[in-house]
């Protein structure tokens, strides 16, 4: 029966020794929370270190047996390996750079072997567990390499990934020195999940840039797979959060914190110990609403909790000093004796302390600089059971696409998030409902049970697929059975197209001319009276009747537009429509090439198309679908297409293409072996139409409607000779 490993960094538990006993307790975080409907299922497990260095065998054996009851597996990592591996490289290398915190990141050639050191352990310790049919999934930036680990040793394994930080931009992310390694680990995966559109964007720009592989959408074509990204922002236990907060437990705790606290209305700022949460300007922005606005003075103060994060790294030392000073400083000027305008505490809580903060703040004033998604805020949110209470939410955290309804602010606006302060201790009680209940709703509908439920079903999604256009090289025993068939059949009909598959690509599409052999290929394939050979492609009929008209092959322009038999003139096809539309069409795509140095037009009969082949890298495929969309706007009343080719765009009546070309010359030859060689995505029309018995090749690797694959124009006229050999001409 299959499984699901499920594996991140850290295990969801605390061990901790009672005795000569060690304890296994639960963690109580939003991962664990919602990934806990999956690993105690069946057989499925969950993969991490367990927290802690053990040097001592048997404690590690008892520690493996305690783990495996509780449907766990430990990574047993040493005091060097945390030290490197996630202090180091995670940490200081890693951290800063998808924080956009560049003056913190560091580049040491140690860290990163140890990354790697310790990805490739946590590959090992995964596949001693893999079975046929195992779903893998991964999580978060400490272990990036692994999915290409495990896919070398597992090539048909299902794995995804998720990422729980920002992904940062390309000219960030470019900066750290390991940028390809750590983009093909991660392609190593099936699917990939990011919280939001930004980071998914950012992450395909870097891999388009850094390591050239194109995408459509959001799927990104390899070699030998489809790899598909994708928006999905984490949830939270909902009803945990709305139910706890009126529990007996949290009754007593919100009556004891009242006591302690006083009276006056309390706004919530609750965070890890990081430079991304921006809680130094929360304190000056706190400390210049108070300045503004003396009436607020002992009645209203902050609940400052900072939950104790890495206090070994300096950065971290350095930033909680500051934290420290900053309250001691606002407490000195504003402070009473009745009255502290910040409470501080330093220090984690359980559960039901955190459902009574929730309960009684009546603002919570979540700015991080930057943050993957921030849970705080939605749990803030589920809590609020009168339906009342303030967000105040940083633009820059990715809950902010989801939680439209809270008050957005720019954490780098400290004037800003003053005045939105005192708009929120304003706001009056309907205005508070209706805000709360449309969060609330949305809150309760994308949480984590169904965040869950979604990654799942989108990966085995992407399998489906995979499987849908799997294709493989074609082996020397296929070439075999394949120049068999053809020498044995009567009535052969051939489909080729042009660039790209007949002759490499170039930079100027008019220096592809076929040379000389590419010539003698096609006139001794024509030679043969069992034999149809049409050259099928997106050139102009002019261009590609001067290069090969008289080799007695068949010759369809335009995709379909132009068709021309051997000996005879040029025929439009009988579909087509008027060409009224091209002026605005052309006035369009001209507006493009003026935007984009080394683009061009080139104008068909019936189509135009826009070449960026010789545009900076990045900049083509971004123009390429701003026109797209254009065009399509354009295209809503006037029955055209846009065919996206290998470095151009085309746009065309929609009463013909390729496939329908190459079906009715199929229905009407009906011969008994057929052949359709191309590269491109207008080749899948031919691919998909004809029948399952046809020898359809895709030439390049990756996920297509044909049934095998070759490398390059080299390998097809291989295979165009081999015919040619097989019946002696």
């Amino acid at each position: 029966m299959s499984k699901t490993i499920i594996v991140s960094n850290r295990l969801p538990v605390r061990i901790e020794k009672s005795g000569s006993q060690y304890e296994f307790k639960s963690s109580e975080g939003g991962l664990a929370t919602g990934l806990g409907s999956i690993y105690k299922e069946g057989n499925n497990i969950w993969i991490g270190w367990p927290g802690a260095s053990f040097k001592d065998n048997k404690i590690k054996e008892e520690i493996t047996a305690g783990l495996k009851k509780e449907s766990m597996k430990p990574v047993f990592l040493t005091d060097q390996e945390v030290e490197e591996y996630y202090l180091g490289f995670s940490n200081q290398t890693l951290w800063p750079a998808y924080h956009y915190f560049v003056q913190y990141i560091q580049y040491n050639e140690k860290h990163w072997k140890a990354y790697q050191k310790v990805n490739r352990k946590f590959a090992r310790v995964i596949s001693e567990n893999i079975e046929p049919g195992d779903i893998v999934w991964l999580h978060d930036y400490q272990l990036l390499l692994v999915a290409q680990m495990l896919r070398e040793d597992h090539p048909d394994i299902t794995i995804g990934f998720f990422q729980h930080i920002p992904f940062p931009s390309y000219e960030v992310f470019r900066m750290i020195p390991w940028r390809r390694e750590l983009l093909r680990g991660m392609l190593g995966a099936d699917f990939l999940g990011f919280h939001t559109y930004d980071d998914m964007r950012h992450f395909l720009s870097s891999v388009h840039r850094l390591v050239g592989y194109n995408y459509n959408r959001n799927e990104i074509q390899m070699e030998d797979r489809l790899v598909v990204v994708d928006s999905l922002p984490m949830g939270i236990d909902y009803d945990k959060f709305a139910d706890n907060v009126t529990t007996e437990a949290t009754e007593e705790r919100v009556k004891r914190y009242s006591e302690s606290l006083g009276k006056q209305r309390l706004i919530l700022s609750m965070d890890r110990l990081d430079y991304s949460k921006g809680i130094p300007r929360r304190l000056k922005a706190f400390e210049l609403f108070l300045e503004d606005n003396p009436d607020y003075h002992e009645k209203v103060s902050l609940l400052l909790i900072v939950v104790p994060s890495r206090d070994e790294v300096p950065s971290y030392q350095q930033l909680k000093e500051n934290v420290d000073e900053l309250v001691g400083k606002i407490n000195s000027k504003y402070g009473r004796i009745a009255w502290s305008p910040i409470h501080y505490f330093y220090r984690s809580y359980p559960f039901d302390a955190l459902s009574a903060f929730y309960r009684m703040c009546d603002v919570a004033m979540i700015t991080p600089m930057r943050d993957g998604m921030n849970l705080v805020c939605k749990e803030y949110i589920a809590s609020r059971h009168e339906k009342d209470g303030v967000l105040i939410l940083s633009e820059m955290a990715g809950s902010a696409k989801e939680l439209s309804d809270a008050l957005l602010v720019n954490p780098n606006d400290i004037p800003g998030m003053a005045k939105t302060l005192k708009r929120a201790l304003d706001m009056p009680k309907d205005e508070q409902k209706r805000h709360i209940e449309v969060m609330q709703e949305s809150v309760k509908k994308y949480n984590i049970f169904s965040w869950v439920e979604l990654f799942i079903s989108n990966l085995e999604r992407v399998k489906q697929k995979q499987r849908l256009l799997a294709t493989h090289l074609l082996t020397e025993n296929e070439s075999t059975e394949l120049t068999d068939t053809y020498k044995k059949s009567e009535k052969r009909l051939l489909f080729l197209d042009y660039d790209g598959t007949l002759v490499p690509f170039h930079n100027d599409p008019l220096a592809c001319k076929p040379d000389d052999e590419l010539l003698l290929i096609l006139t001794k394939l024509a030679a043969d009276p069992r034999n149809t050979v049409t050259v099928i492609s997106g050139r102009k009929a002019d261009t590609l009747g001067e290069w090969l008209e008289g080799l007695g092959i068949q010759l369809v322009a335009e995709h379909g537009i132009w068709t021309k038999s051997a000996g005879n003139e040029w025929q439009l096809n009988e579909e087509m429509a008027s060409d009224e539309w091209k002026e605005e069409a052309r006035n369009i795509i001209n507006f493009y090439v003026d935007r984009t140095p080394g683009s061009f037009l080139e104008e068909k009969r019936h189509a135009l198309v826009w070449h960026y082949r010789k545009v900076e890298k990045g900049l083509g495929e971004l123009r390429s679908s701003e026109l797209g969309s254009h065009l399509k706007h354009f295209m809503e009343q006037k029955q055209l297409q846009v065919l996206y080719g290998n470095h151009v765009v085309e746009v065309k009546p929609n009463a013909v293409n390729k496939g329908k070309v190459a079906l009715a010359r199929y229905q009407k030859i009906k011969p008994d072996f057929t052949l359709a060689l191309g590269d491109d995505r207008t080749d899948e029309d031919i691919f998909e139409m004809l029948p399952a018995s046809a020898y359809t090749i895709k030439i390049g690797r990756g996920a297509s409607h044909a049934r095998f694959t070759l490398d390059d124009p080299t390998e097809v006229r291989k295979l165009l000779r081999s015919l040619i050999e097989a019946t002696g001409r």
